[in-house]
């Protein structure tokens, strides 16, 4: 073996090493049952209609000091969202809008956490709604909270365009983008 292939080797391993012990020392989260993992959109260009996962699986894993190793997934069950305009809950959860029917969960799974600034990330994933999965990127803010160490306050946000997961035109002027938002918090597992 030449001092360039046994270097190399010794390369190789030094990093998988690294990478197995980055994942030992991150730490699991979920979001607390308080969180709101939910949506809005405009109805009619001026009324905002709000929805909220009332069912959601979360997981992340994640350590501050390696971002660039953590991961977060969601599993949402579109039929558990709460409106703000539960008359609308039949249209949106209809063929045009979710099929809810067809496409009972919709899921986020991020494949890359990039720091900006302090607490300050942005996280891409895939989200997949109604069999269409398209990338998305979460503006996110994770910091740690004050009061209670086993805590990590989340704000995040993305907009997407309704019609990228085949989402149709819908009666009541149901806008094109639709605002997503997480807010509440991580808690250590």
């Amino acid at each position: 073996m030449n001092i360039q292939t046994m270097l190399k080797s010794m390369f190789i391993v030094s990093a998988v090493s690294l990478s197995m012990l980055a994942h030992v020392n991150a730490q699991e989260w979920t979001l607390t049952p308080e969180t709101y993992v939910g949506f809005n959109v405009k109805s009619m260009g001026f009324s905002i209609v709000k929805g909220k996962f009332e069912q959601v699986q979360s997981s992340m894993s994640f350590d501050p000091a390696i971002p660039q190793n953590a991961s977060a997934q969601f599993v949402m069950n579109v039929n558990s969202v709460s409106l703000s305009k539960p008359s609308l809950k039949n249209m949106i959860m209809g063929e045009d809008l979710f099929y809810v029917e067809k496409y009972p969960t919709a899921t986020f799974k991020s494949h890359e956490f990039i720091a900006l600034d302090n607490h300050h990330y942005s996280i891409k994933g895939d989200l997949t709604l109604r069999g269409v999965t398209q990338p998305v990127t979460l503006d996110t803010v994770l910091k740690p909270n004050t009061a209670n160490p086993q805590l990590l306050d989340v704000e995040s946000k993305a907009v997407v365009n309704r019609s990228d997961f085949g989402m149709k035109k819908a009666f009541g002027g149901i806008g094109e983008q639709v605002n997503i938002e997480v807010d509440g918090q991580w808690k250590k597992q």
